[in-house]
């Protein structure tokens, strides 16, 4: 019954070397009255993984034995479910254990003295997943009534859809070890909680408790702390001889094993952290006190026959993957708190993350307390892993009713939620409301969206370089608002700058095409920290992604995004037309126009750009380093715009009419190969046409190189 996600779920708090895995078959009832059916746990009900794929069923009972192991006697056993969603009743041998609200947040439950005196006994589990979840947390999943923003909305995942599982522990207890690099990056912060008899509040506080912790960093000489007080967190330093520091480029981390000894025995749970370190300094983002620009994409956590539940671990390991293949050093876990595996994949792999909780659909008092509940959870359980970045709250006033800037009450709810961030984790930056209006952040980010690059570069050009305050935002069909930064009219503070969604085209091919075009006109800003591509992949009805919904490829109509997402890049100076016809050549087939350099290396970069034709929308051979002779040399400066490089080409089919020596071509690819240092260090490149084809610009002309 156990080969279902067989691995250990919580690696950032490791007992598992007391654990029993309850993944697998259940019992499953629509009525308690009857179990005719059975479901694979921990598969939500409406997927094809779980068996049932019951749609739109509000309630659902779980089944199944439990036995604990025989050497587990006069330990406590405790019950732990990675999430269910929405509501979870519980009880074992007909003895109610607990209940838990949030289908985003885990919870465990003591049933020591429900089970028989063999260890063992019957688990029932009893799951409300409201059809309108409106008011309770629910991030992507549909509802019905539907949410405002339904028309982004999937398939619900209802009931459990983590795993399960059974612990063994002393009756004194490790109840949290939180771990945060010093300041100083020579040493790490542990902060570690006592739960159980000695760990109770008035349980005795006088010295002598008799409760010893010791903490060892793997290398490392171990701290040992006498307790004072079991009932109060206890704070110690973990110093590092030589310190190595997490970063994407070497991804270190340091193992921590905490004991706990007391009278009712020793606990034992393993940690892991990395030393690094997150902060603003005006409008920069920095790692380690480098500059960090985001090349993000968006990740929505969604599978085919699984719904929210990824159906084994090593998918985790192929989306991160997947991500960094096309380039990016970010991936933004949009509207959902992933399962722990995802983020220990994260952190091994060296991958950022923007992690955020899931939203609710509307503004009510039940809907922001139901909200701000899954903060602190979100913190305690997460808060130990280096790749997380940036933590993220409300997302374009979802939850908020679309409207914060009109009304005083929203943004006092926008600021709650952040102040109560801050206050569990001041290490990281964190956004109020991603997107839209802003009351209280860390970093300004907004969402934009445009089908052609030319009406995105116009958006992008009143944000960053004309100081407008606001921007529009499409709706709905025919609806456009106007949408200001600063909610209340404030000035724009000087924080680091993001857009931390765009995207646009309809098919694969438009959207690789504005992927290389859009990413390309947010790179003429230096001020800019940084962006998020919406998606990695697609997700039902939407086909945004990079990958298709089974992370297969997809026709990207020769715009390859890692090339796009390279530390150094070209950027024409061109209003691109359409794809396959970037650029019309003039009478007689020759193009002019500029290039620049965008190099976000940390060095200064000496390169040459040396442009080279081939075949339409094929890809440039990279075994092959042009002669950089035949191009033009400029000096980089790190997260700085180059000086122009003019750039002056016959088409192949106006040199085949002049020299007799190559055939004509009516449309090809002009490569712009960056060679530095004997290598080729990046590409851009350009179609033209002799002919404009496809979409004209927004004045119904060709399009034409910019000014």
């Amino acid at each position: 019954m156990s080969t279902v996600r067989p691995e250990y779920p919580r690696p950032h708090f490791d007992r598992s070397h007391a654990w029993l895995n309850l993944n697998g078959t259940w019992d499953f009832s629509r009525d308690p009255d009857g179990w005719g059916e059975q479901i694979v746990v921990p598969f939500a009900w409406e997927t094809e993984a779980a068996g049932p794929e019951a749609h739109w069923l509000e309630w659902g009972w779980y089944r199944r034995q439990l036995a604990a192991p025989a050497d587990w006697s006069g330990q406590r056993i405790v019950l732990h479910f990675g999430a269910v969603h929405h509501f979870a009743t519980v009880w074992v041998n007909g003895t109610l254990v607990g209940e838990h609200e949030g289908g985003y947040t885990p919870f465990e439950l003591d049933v020591t003295d429900a089970l028989d005196g063999q260890g063992g006994g019957t688990l029932v589990v009893r799951v409300h997943a409201p059809l309108d979840k409106r008011e309770i947390v629910h991030g992507k999943q549909r509802s019905i009534p539907r949410d405002v923003y339904d028309v982004c909305a999937f398939t619900p995942s209802s009931g459990i859809w983590q795993p399960v599982w059974l612990e063994a522990r002393p009756a004194t207890y490790l109840a949290d070890v939180a771990l945060r690099a010093g300041a100083e990056l020579d040493a790490i912060e542990a902060t570690v909680s006592i739960g159980g008899s000695a760990g109770s509040a008035g349980s005795g506080s006088a010295s002598g408790s008799g409760v010893r912790l010791t903490a060892t960093v793997a290398g490392e000489q171990p701290v040992t702390v006498e307790v004072a007080d079991p009932s109060q967190p206890v704070s110690f330093r973990l110093p590092i001889a030589e310190p190595r520091l997490w970063s994407p480029a070497d991804p270190h981390l340091y193992p921590v094993t905490v004991t706990l000894e007391s009278a009712d025995g020793t606990d034992r749970v393993a940690a892991t952290t990395g030393l690094r370190r997150v902060e603003t300094d005006g409008d920069r983002i920095l790692l380690n006190g480098e500059r960090l620009y985001v090349r993000g994409v968006l990740d929505q956590g969604y599978w085919p026959r699984t719904g929210i539940t990824a159906p084994e671990d090593q998918a985790f390991v192929t989306d991160l993957e997947a991500a960094r293949a096309a380039g990016f050093n970010l991936v933004r876990k949009h509207l959902k708190l992933e399962d722990p595996r995802f983020l220990h994949h994260a952190d091994r792999l060296g991958m950022l993350v923007w992690a955020e909780p899931a939203s609710t659909g509307v503004f009510t008092d039940e809907a922001v307390a139901r909200f701000e509940a899954q903060i602190e959870p979100m913190v305690r359980r997460d808060g130990n892993h280096p790749s997380i970045v940036i933590w993220g709250l409300y997302n374009e006033e979802w939850g908020l009713d679309w409207d914060v800037a009109a009304d005083p009450r929203k943004q006092e709810a926008t600021r709650h939620a952040y102040d109560l961030l801050k206050a569990l984790d001041p290490t990281r930056p964190a956004v109020d409301d991603s997107g839209w209006s802003h009351v209280a952040t860390d970093l300004l980010d907004w969402h934009v969206y445009d089908e052609y690059p030319d009406g995105w570069a116009a958006k992008v050009r009143a944000l960053l370089a004309d100081g407008e305050p606001g921007f529009p935002v499409g709706i709905g069909p025919g609806t456009v608002v106007e949408k200001v930064l600063m909610a209340d009219g404030r000035p724009v503070p000087r924080v680091p700058n993001l857009n931390s969604e765009f995207g646009g085209g309809l098919t694969s091919v438009e959207r690789g095409w504005n992927l290389r075009w859009q990413t390309l006109e947010l790179r003429r800003y230096d001020a800019l920290s940084g962006y998020v591509w919406t998606e990695l992949y697609d997700i039902e009805h939407e086909t945004a992604g990079i990958y298709a919904f089974d992370r297969g490829a997809k026709d990207d109509g020769g715009n390859p995004p890692d090339l796009t997402n390279a530390v150094t890049v070209a950027i024409p100076d061109v209003v691109p037309l359409a794809p396959g016809c970037d650029l019309v050549a003039a009478e007689g087939g020759g193009v002019e126009f500029d290039v620049r350099i965008s190099h976000h290396g940390p060095a200064a970069v000496e390169v040459t750009v040396v442009p080279v034709w081939g075949a339409a929308l094929q890809p440039y051979d990279f075994t092959r380093v042009p002669d950089s002779g035949s191009g033009q040399s400029v000096k980089v400066q790190p997260f700085r715009l180059s000086e122009a490089v003019r750039i002056r080409e016959l088409m192949p089919s106006a040199a085949a009419e002049t020299e007799g020596a190559r055939p004509k071509a009516d449309v090809a690819r002009l490569h712009l190969v960056l060679v530095s240092a004997g290598g080729v260090v990046g590409h851009t490149c350009v179609d033209v046409a002799t002919r404009p084809v496809g979409r004209t610009a927004i004045d119904g002309s060709p399009t034409v190189p910019r000014q």
